[in-house]
């Protein structure tokens, strides 16, 4: 298997000549060792009228993009839900089912998947009208986005409420929350008149402040001064004095560039805080599995409706370009290196370049309109061709 993880997805009229040309691909390209190849099968679906496969063509387009969109977004709920264990990331971006009836509950990589790809018949009746088929697939896949953006939306604010508490409690001395750091034991409490103030010392005035902080002021309880925390730049130190004297202990001490920090120690406060925080925590853990659980089992559906849509995009193209009664063949293949696209396609445009001769001349006449045919598109070329691309994380 190649480790690219893009996929082409090609389709040929299922006369004769496309047959042998689609044969003589699989020669090339096996023997350059370009692409492996596997047949990609589409039920035959009803198939209404001309004019409403325009309309769906229109519509596919616009519900692929906004799958792809979808489950990248997807994608990325799980990276960031998952924070640490990045490396475990792609083990829950997997598709469920799949392979076969009898191994409909394995859970599979999304290659393999695509590689193994059959159409669910009881999730999307392939006998119902496609009007039809393509309204489930719609409506399951707005029904995940809303899901999706109100249980991320729950989730993030806890995480940014976690994130705000826990920035706080690492800030500097001068705004960090201390409610983790102070105990009830450094402060004087209950006291008429005496209260205990917290001091930011710059690391090289500690000596000064141990020096003169009991003579800042009159009325400075002797050695009542302790180093409770400390930070790159200063320490946390507790000071006692009468309460009378706080105004003038302040300001002498700015004056030696010490600064109280207006902080009074109160119990509850200080368990509030306390409480929010591990409430936050457990909040956070008990919403993770959940979650977590929510966004495999929805990704794995919301790929899945993708590749039924990719299907359904090859189903309606074919029709629209190679016409009635329904004749084609979809292969999928699958570039073995970056360096060998620009040679696979080499090889499909000279194998199948006789189907060319009718969307040239409509090329070259742009009053002609074939329906299905996007003119103002790069990626034209002579068969139908969509590009399904697995690197969701990019």
């Amino acid at each position: 298997m190649g480790s690219m993880s893009e996929f082409w997805l090609i389709s040929a009229p299922g006369d004769q000549e496309n047959l042998q040309a689609l044969e003589r691909m699989n020669t090339v390209t096996s023997k350059s060792n370009l692409s492996y190849n596997t047949k990609f099968s589409i039920p035959d679906f009803k198939v209404g009228t001309l004019d409403s496969l325009v309309g769906l063509s229109d519509e596919l387009g616009k519900l692929d993009t906004f799958a792809e969109s979808l489950i990248k977004k997807m994608a990325q709920s799980v990276v960031e839900v998952m924070e640490d264990a990045k490396g475990k990331v792609p083990e829950n971006l997997l598709a469920n089912g799949g392979l076969k009836e009898k191994m409909k509950y394995l859970k599979i990589d999304l290659p393999s998947f695509v590689t193994h790809f059959e159409w669910d018949m009881a999730k999307y009746p392939a006998k119902q009208p496609l009007v039809s088929v393509v309204d489930t697939l719609a409506k399951q896949l707005a029904q995940i986005e809303t899901d999706l953006k109100s249980r991320t939306a729950t989730y993030n604010t806890l995480k940014t409420n976690l994130e705000n508490l826990e920035k706080k409690s690492r800030g500097n001395l001068f705004t960090r929350t201390l409610s983790n750091i102070v105990s009830k034991e450094d402060f004087v409490l209950g006291s008429e008149y005496l209260i205990t103030l917290l001091v930011i010392v710059p690391k090289p005035s500690y000596t000064k402040w141990q020096k003169t902080y009991e003579s800042l002021s009159d009325m400075v309880v002797p050695r009542s001064t302790k180093l409770i925390a400390e930070d790159n730049e200063g320490g946390l130190f507790t000071v006692t004095l009468f309460r009378k004297v706080i105004e003038d202990f302040k300001t002498k001490a700015r004056e030696n560039k010490f600064t109280v920090r207006e902080f009074y120690y109160d119990e509850k406060e200080i368990k509030r805080e306390r409480e929010e925080m591990s409430r936050l925590l457990s909040d956070k853990k008990q919403q993770y599995g959940p979650l977590l659980r929510w966004l495999k089992v929805n990704f794995s559906e919301a790929f899945i409706a993708w590749i039924h849509i990719k299907a359904l995009r090859v189903f309606v193209e074919s029709v629209l370009r190679y016409g009635l009664p329904v004749n084609f063949q979809a292969v999928l293949l699958q570039p073995h290196k970056k360096s060998s696209t620009k040679r696979l396609r080499e090889v499909l445009n000279s194998v199948f370049r006789h189907l060319d001769q009718v969307a040239a001349a409509s090329i070259l006449d742009a009053s002609v309109e074939i329906p299905g045919l996007q003119l103002n598109n790069q990626d034209y070329f002579p068969y139908v061709y969509f590009h399904i691309d697995l690197s969701l994380l990019d």
